[in-house]
């Protein structure tokens, strides 16, 4: 237990489970206000109660510009300000090779995964830039601008896209005060990690001699490279990619 984030407010969009839940679990131990954002109210709800002091939940479609707008607009009613985001929202999609890719499975992990991620850095700078400054971390992946397997084509596509705009954003908007970064893990003990019907031995299994680690990441190494990059410690750092794999991709 921390405070490196003591009095700051923190938004994790979904923040309902798997990496963005350990994550917002991670910024209230080290003190913050933290609101987690999604579309699965019950898992909000059991996020929030998990976490326990203050924090709080709001539902949004990321896809849609004026529910992103509005997920900005409350928190900052709720809390008074919005200091540091991570926009963690996404989807896998079906796996597929190019030719079999159904269009709208494909233009909806587009939608949600790059115009999303988008949408949520819109809003969210917006309101950083007029209350000086902050910090934004989105979600990519080792898959993408980093690394690609087969049939997985949209998913890499939405991820190298997440990592290419993070760093234009991050161009953009460091004279702004907003410091913005991405971090991109492999395969971590979370329900996108594993196949249909697949339990956690099938998954080690699988994945032992893909990871020179020889395993799955925890949730919590990748809440902790969130939090690095969101941190004061991590002051000059703009732009970057953070990869955590367990080499993988290395």
């Amino acid at each position: 237990m921390g405070a490196r984030f003591a009095g700051k407010v923190v938004l994790v969009t979904g923040g309902g489970s798997g990496i963005g839940r350990a994550t917002a679990r991670a910024f209230a131990g080290e003190g913050a206000t933290v609101v987690v954002a999604g579309r699965d109210e019950r898992r909000l709800a059991s996020a929030v109660a998990e976490i326990g002091g203050d924090a709080s939940a709001v539902t949004v479609d990321v896809t849609e510009s004026a529910d992103v707008a509005r997920m900005v607009e409350t928190v900052v009613a709720r809390h008074g300000g919005l200091d540091v985001a991570f926009n963690n929202a996404g989807i896998l999609g079906s796996p597929a090779p190019v030719a079999d890719l159904d269009e709208d499975g494909f233009g909806a992990v587009l939608d949600t995964n790059v115009t999303g991620t988008w949408l949520c850095l819109k809003h969210e700078v917006a309101h950083m830039r007029a209350h000086g400054g902050g910090a934004i971390v989105n979600m990519a992946s080792n898959i993408g601008a980093h690394g690609r397997l087969p049939n997985m084509a949209a998913y890499a596509a939405s991820k190298a896209a997440v990592s290419a705009l993070t760093r234009t954003a991050a161009r953009d908007h460091i004279a702004d005060g907003v410091r913005i970064n991405a971090v991109s893990p492999g395969a971590t003990d979370t329900d996108m990690s594993r196949r249909p019907g697949e339990t956690d031995a099938d998954r080690a299994a699988r994945l032992k001699d893909a990871i020179p680690l020889g395993r799955v990441g925890a949730t919590a190494e990748v809440a902790a490279a969130v939090l690095w990059l969101a941190s004061d410690e991590a002051a000059f750092t703009v732009g970057h990619d953070l990869v955590v794999d367990g080499g993988a991709t290395a």
